[in-house]
Protein backbone atom coordinates (compact mmCIF):
# COMPACT_ATOMS: atom_id res chain seq x y z
CA UNK A 1 0.00 0.00 0.00
CA UNK A 2 1.22 3.84 -0.29
CA UNK A 3 2.62 5.01 2.42
CA UNK A 4 3.44 8.81 1.01
CA UNK A 5 1.50 11.76 2.91
CA UNK A 6 1.42 13.07 -0.41
CA UNK A 7 -1.83 12.95 -2.39
CA UNK A 8 -1.55 10.43 -4.78
CA UNK A 9 -4.10 11.44 -7.83
CA UNK A 10 -6.07 13.81 -8.95
CA UNK A 11 -9.03 13.07 -10.60
CA UNK A 12 -10.16 15.84 -13.39
CA UNK A 13 -13.21 16.24 -15.62
CA UNK A 14 -12.95 18.80 -18.05
CA UNK A 15 -15.09 21.44 -18.85
CA UNK A 16 -13.84 21.41 -22.89
CA UNK A 17 -14.28 24.92 -23.51
CA UNK A 18 -12.98 27.96 -22.03
CA UNK A 19 -14.75 28.79 -18.54
CA UNK A 20 -15.36 32.01 -19.79
CA UNK A 21 -18.01 30.57 -22.32
CA UNK A 22 -19.38 28.98 -19.83
CA UNK A 23 -22.44 30.96 -18.33
CA UNK A 24 -23.67 31.34 -22.37
CA UNK A 25 -23.68 27.52 -22.47
CA UNK A 26 -27.07 26.55 -23.10
CA UNK A 27 -26.69 22.88 -22.18
CA UNK A 28 -25.29 23.37 -18.53
CA UNK A 29 -27.97 25.11 -18.11
CA UNK A 30 -30.28 22.58 -18.84
CA UNK A 31 -28.36 19.28 -17.43
CA UNK A 32 -25.38 18.75 -15.26
CA UNK A 33 -24.33 15.38 -15.28
CA UNK A 34 -21.90 14.52 -12.25
CA UNK A 35 -18.82 12.43 -13.54
CA UNK A 36 -19.87 9.06 -12.65
CA UNK A 37 -16.93 7.06 -13.88
CA UNK A 38 -14.51 9.24 -12.07
CA UNK A 39 -16.66 9.02 -8.38
CA UNK A 40 -17.15 5.09 -9.04
CA UNK A 41 -12.85 5.25 -10.01
CA UNK A 42 -12.19 7.32 -6.95
CA UNK A 43 -14.14 5.26 -4.08
CA UNK A 44 -12.02 2.20 -5.49
CA UNK A 45 -9.37 3.77 -5.05
CA UNK A 46 -9.94 4.82 -1.47
CA UNK A 47 -10.84 1.36 -0.50
CA UNK A 48 -7.14 0.14 -1.99
CA UNK A 49 -5.33 2.73 0.08
CA UNK A 50 -5.03 5.00 -2.47
CA UNK A 51 -5.76 8.97 -1.16
CA UNK A 52 -7.62 11.10 -4.34
CA UNK A 53 -9.55 13.82 -5.35
CA UNK A 54 -11.84 14.83 -7.74
CA UNK A 55 -12.01 18.47 -9.64
CA UNK A 56 -15.20 18.46 -12.02
CA UNK A 57 -14.56 21.42 -14.17
CA UNK A 58 -17.62 21.29 -15.95
CA UNK A 59 -19.75 21.69 -12.56
CA UNK A 60 -17.36 24.18 -11.60
CA UNK A 61 -15.90 25.99 -14.61
CA UNK A 62 -13.92 28.30 -12.54
CA UNK A 63 -11.40 25.35 -11.23
CA UNK A 64 -8.16 25.97 -13.54
CA UNK A 65 -6.60 27.73 -10.25
CA UNK A 66 -8.26 25.22 -8.21
CA UNK A 67 -6.37 22.96 -9.90
CA UNK A 68 -2.59 24.42 -10.05
CA UNK A 69 -3.52 25.17 -6.16
CA UNK A 70 -3.77 21.60 -5.58
CA UNK A 71 -0.97 20.39 -7.16
CA UNK A 72 1.38 23.26 -5.58
CA UNK A 73 0.06 22.11 -2.03
CA UNK A 74 -0.43 18.15 -2.53
CA UNK A 75 2.17 17.53 -5.17
CA UNK A 76 0.05 13.91 -6.04
CA UNK A 77 2.10 11.75 -8.15
CA UNK A 78 -0.36 11.60 -10.64
CA UNK A 79 -2.98 13.30 -12.59
CA UNK A 80 -5.64 11.49 -14.06
CA UNK A 81 -8.36 12.74 -17.03
CA UNK A 82 -11.77 11.26 -17.80
CA UNK A 83 -12.63 12.51 -21.23
CA UNK A 84 -15.16 12.17 -24.10
CA UNK A 85 -14.25 13.45 -27.72
CA UNK A 86 -15.20 17.05 -26.70
CA UNK A 87 -13.41 17.75 -23.77
CA UNK A 88 -10.40 15.44 -24.38
CA UNK A 89 -8.47 18.37 -25.96
CA UNK A 90 -9.04 20.86 -23.24
CA UNK A 91 -7.72 17.73 -20.97
CA UNK A 92 -4.61 17.45 -22.57
CA UNK A 93 -4.24 21.48 -22.51
CA UNK A 94 -5.10 20.94 -18.66
CA UNK A 95 -2.43 18.35 -18.85
CA UNK A 96 0.53 20.86 -20.33
CA UNK A 97 -0.64 23.37 -17.69
CA UNK A 98 -0.07 20.25 -14.72
CA UNK A 99 3.36 19.43 -16.03
CA UNK A 100 4.17 23.54 -15.85
CA UNK A 101 3.11 23.65 -12.33
CA UNK A 102 4.48 19.86 -11.43
CA UNK A 103 6.96 18.83 -13.44
CA UNK A 104 6.98 15.43 -11.94
CA UNK A 105 3.57 14.60 -11.90
CA UNK A 106 2.45 11.56 -14.79
CA UNK A 107 -0.29 12.20 -16.65
CA UNK A 108 -3.38 9.82 -16.78
CA UNK A 109 -6.22 9.63 -19.55
CA UNK A 110 -8.90 7.26 -19.72
CA UNK A 111 -12.46 7.27 -20.68
CA UNK A 112 -14.19 6.80 -24.19
CA UNK A 113 -12.26 8.78 -26.21
CA UNK A 114 -9.05 7.37 -25.47
CA UNK A 115 -10.07 4.23 -25.53
CA UNK A 116 -11.17 4.12 -28.88
CA UNK A 117 -7.98 5.59 -30.35
CA UNK A 118 -5.47 3.53 -27.75
CA UNK A 119 -1.89 4.48 -29.08
CA UNK A 120 -2.67 7.22 -31.61
CA UNK A 121 -3.67 9.45 -28.53
CA UNK A 122 -0.26 8.45 -27.00
CA UNK A 123 1.79 8.96 -30.46
CA UNK A 124 -0.08 12.62 -31.01
CA UNK A 125 -0.09 13.77 -27.61
CA UNK A 126 3.53 13.72 -25.68
CA UNK A 127 2.45 15.04 -22.66
CA UNK A 128 0.10 12.50 -21.68
CA UNK A 129 2.37 9.54 -19.89
CA UNK A 130 -0.53 7.03 -19.93
CA UNK A 131 -4.08 6.31 -21.03
CA UNK A 132 -6.15 3.55 -19.16
CA UNK A 133 -8.03 1.45 -21.61
CA UNK A 134 -11.42 0.21 -21.11
CA UNK A 135 -12.96 -0.11 -17.46
CA UNK A 136 -10.75 2.10 -15.01
CA UNK A 137 -10.30 0.78 -11.71
CA UNK A 138 -8.44 -1.81 -11.63
CA UNK A 139 -6.28 -0.90 -14.03
CA UNK A 140 -5.75 2.66 -12.31
CA UNK A 141 -5.00 1.50 -8.89
CA UNK A 142 -2.53 -1.35 -10.35
CA UNK A 143 -0.31 1.84 -12.35
CA UNK A 144 -0.69 3.52 -8.87
CA UNK A 145 0.97 0.39 -6.94
CA UNK A 146 3.08 -0.59 -9.24
CA UNK A 147 4.05 2.16 -12.27
CA UNK A 148 7.65 1.09 -12.84
CA UNK A 149 6.56 -2.09 -14.42
CA UNK A 150 3.48 -1.19 -16.63
CA UNK A 151 3.95 -3.76 -19.06
CA UNK A 152 2.64 -5.90 -16.45
CA UNK A 153 -0.14 -4.09 -16.23
CA UNK A 154 -3.70 -5.15 -18.57
CA UNK A 155 -5.58 -2.16 -20.19
CA UNK A 156 -2.89 0.53 -20.36
CA UNK A 157 -0.65 2.39 -23.03
CA UNK A 158 2.51 3.67 -22.09
CA UNK A 159 5.73 4.22 -23.45
CA UNK A 160 8.40 1.99 -22.95
CA UNK A 161 12.36 2.85 -22.09
CA UNK A 162 12.72 3.20 -25.69
CA UNK A 163 10.23 5.20 -25.83
CA UNK A 164 8.18 3.01 -27.97
CA UNK A 165 4.42 3.27 -27.58
CA UNK A 166 2.75 -0.22 -25.97
CA UNK A 167 -0.62 -1.39 -25.40
CA UNK A 168 -0.67 -4.33 -22.83
CA UNK A 169 -4.18 -5.62 -24.35
CA UNK A 170 -7.49 -5.42 -22.73
CA UNK A 171 -7.87 -7.05 -19.19
CA UNK A 172 -9.67 -10.51 -19.43
CA UNK A 173 -11.36 -10.22 -16.24
CA UNK A 174 -14.23 -7.48 -15.44
CA UNK A 175 -15.35 -6.87 -11.89
CA UNK A 176 -17.79 -8.10 -9.81
CA UNK A 177 -20.10 -4.55 -9.78
CA UNK A 178 -22.13 -5.75 -6.77
CA UNK A 179 -18.29 -5.59 -5.03
CA UNK A 180 -17.80 -2.52 -5.68
CA UNK A 181 -17.87 0.39 -3.20
CA UNK A 182 -20.42 3.30 -4.18
CA UNK A 183 -19.26 5.71 -6.24
CA UNK A 184 -17.50 8.95 -3.95
CA UNK A 185 -20.46 11.30 -4.18
CA UNK A 186 -19.06 13.32 -1.31
CA UNK A 187 -15.90 14.05 -3.50
CA UNK A 188 -18.17 15.67 -5.93
CA UNK A 189 -17.98 19.43 -4.66
CA UNK A 190 -22.18 20.93 -3.95
CA UNK A 191 -22.92 17.16 -4.43
CA UNK A 192 -26.12 17.24 -5.01
CA UNK A 193 -26.76 20.85 -5.96
CA UNK A 194 -24.29 21.62 -8.20
CA UNK A 195 -25.81 18.89 -10.03
CA UNK A 196 -29.25 19.06 -12.43
CA UNK A 197 -31.22 16.42 -14.86
CA UNK A 198 -32.82 17.76 -17.80
CA UNK A 199 -35.20 20.06 -17.51
CA UNK A 200 -38.91 18.32 -16.68
CA UNK A 201 -37.16 15.17 -16.78
CA UNK A 202 -38.18 14.71 -13.09
CA UNK A 203 -40.77 15.71 -10.44
CA UNK A 204 -38.85 16.42 -7.33
CA UNK A 205 -35.28 18.12 -5.93
CA UNK A 206 -33.16 16.95 -4.87
CA UNK A 207 -32.12 14.91 -7.52
CA UNK A 208 -29.22 12.29 -9.01
CA UNK A 209 -28.04 10.18 -11.39
CA UNK A 210 -26.44 6.67 -11.07
CA UNK A 211 -24.99 3.79 -13.40
CA UNK A 212 -26.76 0.25 -12.35
CA UNK A 213 -24.78 -1.20 -15.03
CA UNK A 214 -21.96 -1.48 -17.55
CA UNK A 215 -21.93 -2.36 -21.36
CA UNK A 216 -24.19 -3.04 -24.05
CA UNK A 217 -25.35 -6.26 -25.88
CA UNK A 218 -26.25 -4.52 -29.08
CA UNK A 219 -24.12 -3.35 -31.85
CA UNK A 220 -25.77 -0.34 -33.44
CA UNK A 221 -23.66 1.63 -35.56
CA UNK A 222 -23.70 4.76 -34.28
CA UNK A 223 -22.88 3.66 -30.56
CA UNK A 224 -19.24 3.67 -29.15
CA UNK A 225 -18.73 0.41 -27.84
CA UNK A 226 -14.77 1.17 -26.94
CA UNK A 227 -14.76 0.83 -22.90
CA UNK A 228 -16.78 -2.29 -22.39
CA UNK A 229 -17.48 -3.65 -25.84
CA UNK A 230 -20.28 -6.06 -25.98
CA UNK A 231 -20.46 -6.81 -22.78
CA UNK A 232 -23.18 -6.43 -20.11
CA UNK A 233 -22.75 -6.93 -16.58
CA UNK A 234 -25.47 -5.41 -14.02
CA UNK A 235 -25.76 -4.98 -10.20
CA UNK A 236 -28.42 -7.10 -8.37
CA UNK A 237 -31.79 -5.72 -7.08
CA UNK A 238 -30.02 -5.80 -3.56
CA UNK A 239 -27.24 -3.88 -4.49
CA UNK A 240 -29.18 -1.23 -6.38
CA UNK A 241 -31.99 -1.22 -3.40
CA UNK A 242 -28.86 -0.39 -0.83
CA UNK A 243 -27.35 2.14 -3.71
CA UNK A 244 -30.54 3.89 -3.71
CA UNK A 245 -31.32 3.77 0.30
CA UNK A 246 -27.82 5.36 0.36
CA UNK A 247 -28.56 7.96 -1.76
CA UNK A 248 -31.76 8.93 0.46
CA UNK A 249 -30.41 8.70 3.54
CA UNK A 250 -27.15 10.39 2.76
CA UNK A 251 -28.44 13.39 0.12
CA UNK A 252 -31.84 13.33 0.83
CA UNK A 253 -32.58 12.43 -2.67
CA UNK A 254 -36.16 12.60 -3.90
CA UNK A 255 -35.34 11.41 -7.75
CA UNK A 256 -33.21 9.44 -9.05
CA UNK A 257 -32.03 8.80 -12.54
CA UNK A 258 -30.53 5.47 -13.93
CA UNK A 259 -27.99 6.76 -16.24
CA UNK A 260 -27.81 2.96 -17.94
CA UNK A 261 -27.86 2.05 -21.31
CA UNK A 262 -30.86 -0.73 -20.74
CA UNK A 263 -31.92 -0.36 -17.54
CA UNK A 264 -34.35 -2.89 -18.30
CA UNK A 265 -32.42 -5.74 -19.79
CA UNK A 266 -32.24 -8.28 -17.31
CA UNK A 267 -36.26 -8.52 -16.48
CA UNK A 268 -36.04 -10.45 -13.50
CA UNK A 269 -33.42 -7.80 -11.65
CA UNK A 270 -36.02 -5.49 -12.23
CA UNK A 271 -38.57 -6.90 -11.11
CA UNK A 272 -36.90 -7.97 -8.02
CA UNK A 273 -35.66 -4.43 -7.85
CA UNK A 274 -39.48 -3.21 -7.97
CA UNK A 275 -40.60 -5.50 -5.34
CA UNK A 276 -37.93 -4.65 -2.76
CA UNK A 277 -39.28 -0.64 -3.27
CA UNK A 278 -42.82 -1.89 -2.92
CA UNK A 279 -42.28 -3.86 0.21
CA UNK A 280 -39.56 -1.16 1.86
CA UNK A 281 -40.30 2.19 0.47
CA UNK A 282 -37.78 5.04 0.37
CA UNK A 283 -39.63 7.94 -0.85
CA UNK A 284 -37.94 8.16 -4.03
CA UNK A 285 -39.12 7.94 -7.34
CA UNK A 286 -36.79 7.32 -10.32
CA UNK A 287 -36.66 7.32 -14.42
CA UNK A 288 -34.19 4.96 -16.63
CA UNK A 289 -33.83 4.38 -20.47
CA UNK A 290 -34.68 1.36 -21.54
CA UNK A 291 -35.13 -0.55 -25.38
CA UNK A 292 -38.73 -1.18 -26.39
CA UNK A 293 -38.14 -4.84 -26.07
CA UNK A 294 -37.67 -5.59 -22.78
CA UNK A 295 -40.77 -4.35 -21.88
CA UNK A 296 -44.47 -5.64 -21.19
CA UNK A 297 -47.32 -4.61 -19.66
CA UNK A 298 -46.99 -6.32 -16.33
CA UNK A 299 -43.02 -4.79 -15.48
CA UNK A 300 -44.30 -1.74 -16.45
CA UNK A 301 -46.80 -1.94 -14.01
CA UNK A 302 -44.62 -3.23 -11.30
CA UNK A 303 -42.21 0.03 -12.02
CA UNK A 304 -44.81 2.20 -12.32
CA UNK A 305 -46.15 1.39 -8.26
CA UNK A 306 -42.03 1.23 -7.65
CA UNK A 307 -42.20 4.91 -8.39
CA UNK A 308 -41.21 5.07 -11.93
CA UNK A 309 -41.70 8.51 -13.63
CA UNK A 310 -40.37 8.53 -16.86
CA UNK A 311 -38.55 6.10 -19.07
CA UNK A 312 -36.67 7.20 -22.31
CA UNK A 313 -36.78 4.96 -25.45
CA UNK A 314 -34.24 5.21 -28.39
CA UNK A 315 -36.19 5.17 -31.66
CA UNK A 316 -33.55 7.27 -33.77
CA UNK A 317 -35.52 7.92 -36.65
CA UNK A 318 -39.03 7.42 -37.94
CA UNK A 319 -37.82 6.41 -41.39
CA UNK A 320 -37.80 2.50 -41.54
CA UNK A 321 -35.38 2.14 -44.56
CA UNK A 322 -32.87 4.41 -42.57
CA UNK A 323 -33.77 2.63 -39.26
CA UNK A 324 -32.81 -0.61 -40.50
CA UNK A 325 -29.35 0.73 -41.91
CA UNK A 326 -28.40 1.28 -38.45
CA UNK A 327 -29.92 -0.26 -35.84
CA UNK A 328 -31.24 -3.77 -34.58
CA UNK A 329 -34.47 -4.77 -34.38
CA UNK A 330 -35.72 -2.05 -36.26
CA UNK A 331 -39.70 -2.32 -36.03
CA UNK A 332 -41.16 1.15 -35.41
CA UNK A 333 -44.86 -0.52 -35.11
CA UNK A 334 -43.98 -2.39 -31.98
CA UNK A 335 -41.73 1.22 -30.98
CA UNK A 336 -45.48 2.82 -31.16
CA UNK A 337 -47.66 0.05 -28.92
CA UNK A 338 -44.83 0.07 -26.70
CA UNK A 339 -45.04 3.98 -26.32
CA UNK A 340 -48.97 3.13 -25.89
CA UNK A 341 -48.61 0.53 -23.40
CA UNK A 342 -45.80 2.72 -21.04
CA UNK A 343 -48.34 5.66 -21.14
CA UNK A 344 -51.28 3.06 -20.16
CA UNK A 345 -49.21 2.26 -17.22
CA UNK A 346 -49.45 5.68 -16.18
CA UNK A 347 -44.99 6.49 -16.75
CA UNK A 348 -44.42 9.13 -18.62
CA UNK A 349 -42.42 8.26 -22.32
CA UNK A 350 -39.28 10.61 -23.70
CA UNK A 351 -38.23 9.46 -26.96
CA UNK A 352 -34.92 10.19 -28.06
CA UNK A 353 -34.23 10.19 -32.06
CA UNK A 354 -31.33 11.77 -34.22
CA UNK A 355 -31.19 13.79 -37.09
CA UNK A 356 -27.85 13.58 -39.93
CA UNK A 357 -27.58 9.51 -40.09
CA UNK A 358 -25.74 8.47 -43.49
CA UNK A 359 -28.55 8.12 -46.06
CA UNK A 360 -30.56 11.07 -44.45
CA UNK A 361 -32.66 12.90 -46.83
CA UNK A 362 -35.09 15.69 -46.64
CA UNK A 363 -37.59 12.89 -46.88
CA UNK A 364 -36.14 10.83 -44.28
CA UNK A 365 -36.51 13.79 -42.10
CA UNK A 366 -40.22 14.40 -42.96
CA UNK A 367 -41.06 10.33 -42.13
CA UNK A 368 -39.51 11.36 -38.84
CA UNK A 369 -41.36 13.96 -37.80
CA UNK A 370 -45.00 12.61 -38.75
CA UNK A 371 -44.07 9.55 -36.92
CA UNK A 372 -43.25 11.29 -33.74
CA UNK A 373 -46.26 13.07 -34.06
CA UNK A 374 -48.16 10.18 -33.99
CA UNK A 375 -46.63 8.82 -31.01
CA UNK A 376 -47.91 11.35 -28.56
CA UNK A 377 -44.87 11.33 -26.56
CA UNK A 378 -44.51 13.12 -23.18
CA UNK A 379 -41.16 14.90 -24.01
CA UNK A 380 -38.58 14.23 -26.98
CA UNK A 381 -35.19 15.00 -27.49
CA UNK A 382 -33.54 15.56 -30.73
CA UNK A 383 -29.70 15.17 -31.06
CA UNK A 384 -27.65 16.14 -34.22
CA UNK A 385 -25.86 12.90 -35.25
CA UNK A 386 -22.06 12.81 -35.11
CA UNK A 387 -19.55 9.60 -35.98
CA UNK A 388 -17.65 9.33 -32.44
CA UNK A 389 -14.29 7.03 -32.34
CA UNK A 390 -15.23 3.92 -31.81
CA UNK A 391 -18.64 3.13 -33.36
CA UNK A 392 -18.81 1.56 -35.82
CA UNK A 393 -19.97 3.98 -38.29
CA UNK A 394 -17.11 6.11 -37.79
CA UNK A 395 -14.56 3.60 -39.12
CA UNK A 396 -17.33 3.56 -42.42
CA UNK A 397 -17.13 7.24 -42.71
CA UNK A 398 -13.16 7.56 -42.07
CA UNK A 399 -12.63 4.53 -44.17
CA UNK A 400 -12.02 4.25 -47.73
CA UNK A 401 -15.13 5.01 -49.81
CA UNK A 402 -16.28 6.99 -46.79
CA UNK A 403 -17.02 9.74 -48.99
CA UNK A 404 -20.02 8.20 -50.65
CA UNK A 405 -21.83 8.37 -46.90
CA UNK A 406 -20.93 12.52 -46.80
CA UNK A 407 -18.88 14.88 -45.65
CA UNK A 408 -17.20 14.85 -42.03
CA UNK A 409 -15.70 17.93 -40.51
CA UNK A 410 -13.87 15.83 -37.87
CA UNK A 411 -13.47 19.05 -34.67
CA UNK A 412 -13.21 17.22 -31.29
CA UNK A 413 -14.36 20.17 -29.56
CA UNK A 414 -17.30 20.63 -31.59
CA UNK A 415 -18.30 16.85 -31.23
CA UNK A 416 -21.10 17.36 -29.07
CA UNK A 417 -24.01 16.00 -30.91
CA UNK A 418 -25.53 19.80 -30.77
CA UNK A 419 -23.66 20.40 -33.94
CA UNK A 420 -23.37 18.96 -38.06
CA UNK A 421 -20.11 17.60 -38.05
CA UNK A 422 -21.23 15.35 -40.35
CA UNK A 423 -23.29 16.36 -43.38
CA UNK A 424 -25.11 12.97 -45.23
CA UNK A 425 -24.60 13.29 -48.91
CA UNK A 426 -27.27 14.98 -51.23
CA UNK A 427 -27.30 17.43 -47.84
CA UNK A 428 -25.88 20.92 -46.35
CA UNK A 429 -24.93 21.76 -42.66
CA UNK A 430 -27.35 25.05 -43.57
CA UNK A 431 -30.40 23.08 -44.64
CA UNK A 432 -30.11 20.32 -41.58
CA UNK A 433 -29.62 22.99 -39.78
CA UNK A 434 -33.14 24.76 -40.55
CA UNK A 435 -34.91 21.03 -40.79
CA UNK A 436 -33.70 20.86 -37.26
CA UNK A 437 -35.47 23.99 -35.66
CA UNK A 438 -38.61 22.90 -37.83
CA UNK A 439 -38.65 19.51 -36.16
CA UNK A 440 -38.37 20.96 -33.03
CA UNK A 441 -40.67 23.63 -33.65
CA UNK A 442 -43.38 21.64 -35.21
CA UNK A 443 -43.46 19.62 -32.27
CA UNK A 444 -43.50 21.96 -29.48
CA UNK A 445 -45.86 24.50 -30.94
CA UNK A 446 -48.46 21.52 -30.99
CA UNK A 447 -51.62 21.35 -28.76
CA UNK A 448 -50.95 18.22 -26.48
CA UNK A 449 -47.31 19.35 -26.39
CA UNK A 450 -48.08 22.99 -24.98
CA UNK A 451 -50.43 21.25 -22.34
CA UNK A 452 -48.05 18.62 -21.20
CA UNK A 453 -45.34 21.20 -20.35
CA UNK A 454 -48.65 23.23 -18.67
CA UNK A 455 -49.03 20.56 -16.36
CA UNK A 456 -45.21 20.44 -15.03
CA UNK A 457 -46.44 23.07 -12.99
CA UNK A 458 -47.66 21.02 -10.85
CA UNK A 459 -45.72 17.58 -11.62
CA UNK A 460 -42.35 19.29 -11.84
CA UNK A 461 -42.25 22.77 -10.41
CA UNK A 462 -38.83 23.21 -10.08
CA UNK A 463 -38.52 22.49 -14.06
CA UNK A 464 -40.97 25.73 -14.50
CA UNK A 465 -38.63 27.63 -12.25
CA UNK A 466 -35.95 26.48 -14.11
CA UNK A 467 -36.88 27.28 -17.46
CA UNK A 468 -38.47 30.49 -16.46
CA UNK A 469 -35.13 31.15 -15.16
CA UNK A 470 -32.99 30.78 -17.96
CA UNK A 471 -35.70 31.98 -20.53
CA UNK A 472 -33.51 33.96 -22.86
CA UNK A 473 -30.67 31.50 -22.94
CA UNK A 474 -33.50 28.97 -24.41
CA UNK A 475 -34.60 31.64 -26.48
CA UNK A 476 -31.32 32.71 -28.17
CA UNK A 477 -30.72 28.64 -28.76
CA UNK A 478 -34.17 28.08 -30.46
CA UNK A 479 -33.36 31.46 -32.81
CA UNK A 480 -29.84 30.94 -33.70
CA UNK A 481 -29.11 27.07 -32.76
CA UNK A 482 -25.95 27.59 -31.23
CA UNK A 483 -25.05 25.88 -28.04
CA UNK A 484 -22.89 28.50 -26.36
CA UNK A 485 -23.73 32.23 -27.03
CA UNK A 486 -21.25 34.09 -29.23
CA UNK A 487 -19.30 36.55 -26.65
CA UNK A 488 -17.85 40.39 -27.75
Amino acid sequence: MQTTTNKVILLVHPLGYSSSKAAGDVSRLANIMPPLGLASISAYLTEQGFDNDIIDCYAHPQSEQLIQDYLRVHKPAFIGFSCTTANFLDGERLARMAKEVLPEVKVVFGGVHVSALKERVLLDYPVIDYLVVGEGEETLSELLQSPATPKLIEGLVYKDVQGEVCWSGRRKQLLDLDKLPFPAYHKLAGYPDAYSLPIFNYPKVPNGSCLSSRGCPYACSYCDRSVFKRTFRYNSADYLYRHMKYLKETYSLKHLNFYDDQFTFNRKRVAEFCELIIAQPLGITFNCAARAEHLDPELLQLMKRAGCWMISLGIETGDPDLLAKHRQNPDLEMLKEKVHMIQSAGIRVKGLLMMGLPGETEKSIEKSKEYVHSLNLDDFNLAKFTPFPGSPIYDGIKGEGGEMLGTFDEDWREMDCMQFRFVPKGMTAERLDELFIDFYRSHFQRARVIWGYVTMLWKSPDSWLRFLGNLMSFLRFARTNKRIAETK
